[in-house]
């Protein structure tokens, strides 16, 4: 079976923000990727609210009663009431500094596996599913195991960023093993991060994943073809890979 795509809409609302307008309106590209064939729909709503708002994430969950949305979160006292307020299908826990310009790395999980423990108890006691988005090694995968989760998203970024052919297939050994490791360790497993058009397949290709969140390429994509039409496309590589 392949892999569900999760498409994230964060960069529909920089664009937004950019004038400071209403347009282009997050709800209805959610709708659009719906209607091309994603699964879900993932926003990121950061500490500084530089793209998705609190509006967007209220207005989401309202639209998203069957497909998953999934909130991507700072570990925060802040965002953990907007959870337990929201109530997201998933939440993903990433790290977040206030100078990138987009996740640079997995949760640090084994430092963090005291405060992670007792968070993830918290979303959990409120019914809610969580997910940790982690870097591709075994470390990270049984701290994930340890503090509670039920899933993880293994970080495709280094995999995506390689700089020649040799050096990604060493990074798609990593994201592979990880996979596997966490299969093991009893995790639902997803994978997510610099994914586009041209390196999704060998990934999408990995056995017992259940999800890929791929939000730039897509959006970019969509500037040219349409989101609708851009989802499709990805959808499409991912069957073709799984087959």
């Amino acid at each position: 079976m392949a892999p569900l795509l999760g498409v994230n809409i964060d960069h529909v609302a920089t664009l937004r923000n950019a004038r400071g307008g209403a347009e282009p309106e997050p709800l209805m590209a959610a709708t659009l990727a719906l209607l091309g064939g994603a699964d879900g729909i993932t926003v990121h709503l950061r500490e500084d609210r530089r793209h998705i708002r609190d509006r967007d994430l209220e207005l989401l969950r309202r639209m998203l009663q069957g497909p998953e949305l999934n909130l991507e979160m700072a570990p925060t006292r802040e965002m953990l009431q907007i959870a337990l307020r929201i109530r997201p299908q998933l939440c993903t826990l990433v790290p977040e500094r206030r100078a990138e310009l987009t996740t640079e790395g997995g949760l640090d999980v084994p430092r963090l596996r005291r405060r992670l423990r007792d968070y993830v108890r918290r979303l959990k006691d409120g019914g809610l599913r969580v997910s940790l988005f982690i870097n591709p090694d075994a470390q990270a995968v049984e701290a994930s195991a340890q503090v509670g989760a039920h899933m993880v998203e293994v970080h495709t970024g280094f995999y995506a960023d390689a700089p020649d052919e040799a050096s990604a297939q060493r990074e798609l050994a990593r994201v592979s093993r990880a996979v596997a490791l966490a299969q093991e360790a009893g995790l639902v497993v997803n994978a997510g991060h610099g994914l586009n058009y041209l390196n999704v397949k060998p990934v999408a290709a990995l056995r017992g994943l259940r999800g890929l969140y791929i939000g730039h390429s897509i959006i970019s994509r969509a500037v040219l073809v349409g989101l609708t039409q851009a989802v499709r496309q990805m959808k499409a590589l991912i069957a073709e890979a799984s087959e």
